[in-house]
Parts: C-alpha cells; sequence; structure tokens
C-alpha cells in the first residue's frame, strides 16, 4: 500500500491510535501496510506543522537559493541531520535535499526553481583567446559556471571543462588540437 493511500484525516486518526496506545508503532506499519519510516515522517510532519503537515501536497514546493545554499550548508559544515535540516527550512524531504548537497558538492549552482522554462545556452565555437577571457572571468567570479556561461554565451559545460583544463595545464591546454595529428601527417 503506497503512502498516496490516506489521506490527512486517514493519517491523523492512525497516529492519534498510535500515540494513545490502542495499538503499538509496529503493529500499526503492518495492520496499515505501510513501512516505518512513512509513520515517523507522518508523526515528525504532524509535531511540527500540524494537520496541514499531513495533507498531500498539490503542487511542487519553491525554495529559493539562499535557503537551498543555508541548508547545504547546515550539513556540510556537520551542525545538524538532514531530518533536522528538512524540518528547519520545511524541504519536502531528505531526498531533495540530498540532491541539493550533490549539486553544491559537484560545484553546480543551486538556483531557484522557476516555473517557466529555460533555455539551455547551446555550445559555440571559440578562438583561444575567447576561451582564456572566459576562463578568466569565471575564476573571477569564484568558479560560478552558470553566471560566466551566461554572460559569454556559451554552454555551462564547455565553461566547466575549460576551467578545469586551464587549473590543470595553464592556458595552452586550452588549445583546440583538432585535427592536429592529420595535419602533422601530410
Amino acid at each position: 500500500m503506497s503512502k498516496e493511500k490516506y489521506c490527512a484525516t486517514e493519517k491523523l486518526a492512525i497516529l492519534e491510535e498510535v500515540s494513545s496506545g490502542k495499538i503499538g508503532f509496529i503493529a500499526a506499519t503492518k495492520r496499515y501496510g505501510m513501512n516505518k519510516t512513512t509513520l515517523m515522517k507522518w508523526q515528525r510532519r504532524y509535531k511540527l506543522y500540524g494537520y496541514e503537515g499531513l495533507e498531500r501536497s498539490t503542487r511542487n514546493r519553491s525554495y529559493s537559493a539562499e535557503l537551498k545554499l543555508q541548508a547545504v550548508k547546515d550539513y556540510v559544515e556537520g551542525g545538524l541531520s538532514k531530518y533536522r535540516i528538512i524540518d528547519k527550512y520545511r524541504i519536502s524531504s531528505t531526498t531533495q535535499l540530498s540532491n541539493w548537497i550533490k549539486k553544491y558538492n559537484g560545484h553546480s549552482s543551486l538556483k531557484a526553481y522557476k516555473r517557466e522554462a529555460q533555455a539551455m545556452t547551446k555550445g559555440r565555437s571559440t578562438t583561444w583567446d575567447e576561451r582564456i577571457d572566459i576562463v578568466h572571468y569565471c575564476l573571477a567570479h569564484q568558479h560560478d559556471y552558470h553566471k560566466t556561461a551566461g554572460q559569454f554565451q556559451v554552454s555551462y559545460q564547455q565553461v566547466y571543462q575549460w576551467v578545469k583544463k586551464f587549473e590543470a595545464g595553464g592556458a595552452d591546454a586550452l588549445k583546440d588540437g583538432r585535427g592536429e595529428r592529420r595535419r602533422r601527417k601530410r
């Protein structure tokens, strides 16, 4: 039985049955066909948000970039557990928080969710001098790959790769060597 099976009123009735001692925690999970994490989540949400916490969400929640960053920092700096963080910031799940942590650790930016579709900037051909300028801009803006990609109308992936190459091998690493072997063979 899925977690979507119960409405908020039914969830509350099950929680009251457990809290009053009419039925044990494990017995409730067996009787109502759910795993214990689901019941624990209901308890936590009811304790924090009341009846509203038991209602099904009808749309995706939107989180600001600042909230995402602060939640990730709370976790990374070791101050709070994932459950405490989702409670503190009213994040829908630990999975959502984990996704933000992966993005943060992968050096992707944590942007606010916007409902409108964003066009992906397509990669374009650049000169060696342009690539150097782009890398310097990105480094000057604390590795903000998204901002750099938007500023120079290139793809995020291009900026990311150029910065990594530059950091590993300097400006010469940004030279486009495609076709070099073919030219040397002639």
